[in-house]
């Protein structure tokens, strides 16, 4: 099952005089990533490259950041991938020392910057979350929320109109069982409908 990291941890390694400091951490995507390497480019002017991977599905990216082409970003997307993470930001900031490592040696600093910052990650799986939405007759509400509950559901809305329409959030795999509970315990009176939000992933 794929997993996510719970916070943001860091390595820093010395290499022939060149300094990377590397780090991982959750986000949600692509754009937040990019949030986050410039915060790093703010924070570190002095630095040669900030290079960063990005594991997240079709928003997934290897940036090299001038180094040469192949030797940051892919070796730490392969580290990402490997490890079956997903939702994960890696990110080396590198301080040239002097002294070049050549294609091989910098292929084995920035997977190791990498894997030595995951070596302290708390990891946790990754819940894929279903959104719906459902109207019962008002008589039924109380029945419904019950389950709600018990299924471990996030209410996310209730509008009563001529129904009660409920917005649920809930683990897709979950989601089979509480729809058959409801539909029985409502007796078929149940519509159920997909959310405005549609699906999303969360930890």
């Amino acid at each position: 099952m794929p997993q996510t990291l719970s916070e943001p941890c860091h390595s820093e390694l010395i290499i022939k005089k060149s300094r990377f400091i590397g780090c991982v951490q959750p986000v949600p995507d692509r754009a937040a990533a990019v949030a986050v390497v410039n915060e790093l480019r703010g924070a570190h002017p002095g630095a040669a490259h900030v290079c960063w991977a990005l594991m997240a599905g079709g928003q997934s990216a290897a940036v090299d950041d001038g180094e040469p082409g192949g030797t940051a970003g892919r070796p730490m997307l392969d580290v990402l991938r490997h490890q079956d993470l997903e939702g994960v930001l890696a990110t080396v900031v590198r301080y040239y020392g002097g002294v070049k490592l050549g294609a091989g040696g910098l292929v084995r600093a920035y997977t190791d910057a990498v894997a030595q910052a995951l070596l302290g990650a708390t990891r946790q799986p990754l819940v894929r979350m279903a959104a719906l939405a459902c109207e019962v007759p008002y008589a039924f509400e109380g029945v419904v929320r019950r389950l709600l509950d018990d299924a471990g559901a996030t209410l996310d809305g209730v509008a009563h109109g001529e129904s009660v329409r409920m917005s649920i959030s809930l683990g897709a795999e979950a989601l089979v069982q509480l729809k058959a509970a409801v539909t029985e315990s409502t007796q078929g009176r149940v519509l159920w409908l997909p959310d405005d939000d549609g699906a999303s992933t969360t930890d």
